[in-house]
């Protein structure tokens, strides 16, 4: 006959492993969740932002045409200044 005993501490750690197991598979879910709540911001974003340059890109055309340089035109009439920022 085998002098076998039961390991008094195996039915808990068995549970334990099972809760665990759970536990990692519901933050799996939960991360990937996450993980796709932050790809649907994302791709919000960059298209927030593709339209806020082409509004930068309008707002420099109109306020700084090509034509305009550093150097401030001359007024046209002797009473004209030029304006300051």
């Amino acid at each position: 006959m085998l002098n076998w005993r039961r390991d008094p501490g195996y039915e808990q750690r068995k549970m334990q492993h099972e809760w665990r197991m759970k536990q990692l598979e519901s933050d799996i879910l939960r991360v990937r969740s996450e993980t796709e709540q932050l790809r649907q911001e994302n791709a919000k974003l960059l298209l927030h932002n593709a339209k806020m340059q082409t509004l930068l890109s309008c707002v420099d055309q109109l306020c700084f045409p090509p034509e305009s340089s550093s150097i401030p035109q001359t007024p046209t009439r002797p009473d004209c200044k030029p304006s300051s920022p």
